[in-house]
């Protein structure tokens, strides 16, 4: 029988069970995945935490991987069985040898993308692309400011910028992430744990501050992230790694200079199949350039889930970690 992740309540690493399973046949419109590789993100450890809630429990964990179709039920046309293909934004149930999902959830894989390559960025991957084309469309010459530089997102976040000749300005907490997130091509780095944010983005910027800031971090950046926009600039939430920013003012916006606010997610911009596939298809031509490459900096088994997931709550990790069936 294949093995699963799941968790019959929330609370930290300890309650993640691997355990045998009856993998779901496919229904209309559904396939079967046997997964090569599965991706680790921060969603992951929200859900097992109870900050979003399970559908149901005992709850399989994981909205990412990477793999080949199984089974194919009725009424799908765009995959068949034996196909590479690659998701994000999966019911959860990763975390698994095999993941029953519905196809419209899935994008065909190109030959030259390995698994562990999708697993390892294909939320990141598309988080970055709906941010940098949509939430705020960059232009070549923009300077901007993204939080967690050196982070899974923000390592893709510092070669897609570059790609698109804009200026990104990248927060970290130690050298040895300034000089990853310059490597991938952060035109400058700030280290929040000694310089004070907001006057280095003024230093940086001779005063005009940034037009948007991208922020995964949530409670502790809040306040800073709204200083360093200019006028009219706009405020990108789009995380919480250090907690929900909750009760805030909304006449802050004001007072700070007629600032816009989004909150936005992938489900959001990867609402229909068509738009996830535009989406993928310039991830994947980003990836077969060489304009993006993917670190896969860590990979645990499939079991070892648990102690992947502390190492990223504790911010131990580097680039993207994936697990492997």
């Amino acid at each position: 029988m294949p093995k699963r992740i799941q968790f019959s309540q929330t609370g930290g690493p300890e309650v993640l069970e691997v355990v045998d399973f009856t993998p779901e046949e496919p229904k209309e419109g559904e396939v079967r995945v046997k997964n090569h590789a599965v991706g680790l993100n921060f969603i992951d450890i929200y859900f097992r935490t109870g900050l979003y809630p399970a559908p149901s429990m005992p709850s399989g964990l994981g909205t990412e991987g990477a793999g080949i179709v199984d089974v194919v039920g009725k009424g799908v046309s765009h995959v068949k069985e034996g196909d590479r293909v690659a998701y994000a934004l999966g019911p959860l149930g990763a975390y698994a040898e095999v993941h029953t999902l519905p196809a419209e959830k899935l994008v065909k894989l190109p030959e030259a993308v390995a698994f562990e390559t999708a697993a390892g960025c294909m939320l990141k991957g598309l988080t970055v692309q709906y941010l940098l084309r949509q939430t705020y469309r960059v232009q070549k010459g923009d300077t901007i400011l993204f939080h967690a530089a050196a982070g899974g997102v923000g390592s893709i976040a510092c070669q897609w910028a570059k790609a698109l000749g804009v200026k990104l300005i990248g927060t970290v907490s130690s050298k040895e992430k300034a000089d990853l997130a310059m490597k991938n091509g952060a035109w400058a780095t700030v280290d929040y744990t000694k310089e004070n944010v907001v006057e280095r983005v003024r230093e940086l910027t001779k005063g005009e501050m940034v037009p948007v800031v991208y922020d995964s971090v949530g409670k502790d950046t809040w306040e800073t992230s709204l200083d360093c926009l200019q006028k009219r600039g706009l405020m990108v939430s789009f995380g919480n790694a250090s907690g929900s920013v909750e009760g805030v003012n909304v006449a802050i916006l004001n007072q700070k200079g007629s600032l816009y606010l989004t909150r936005p997610s992938l489900a959001g911009y990867a609402d229909t199949h068509g738009r996830l596939e535009q989406m993928a298809a310039e991830l994947f031509e980003m990836l077969e350039s060489g304009k993006i490459k993917i670190d896969i900096a860590q990979s645990y088994p499939l079991e070892k889930a648990g102690e992947a997931q502390t190492a990223l709550a504790e911010r131990k990790t580097t680039g993207s970690t994936v697990l492997l069936p």
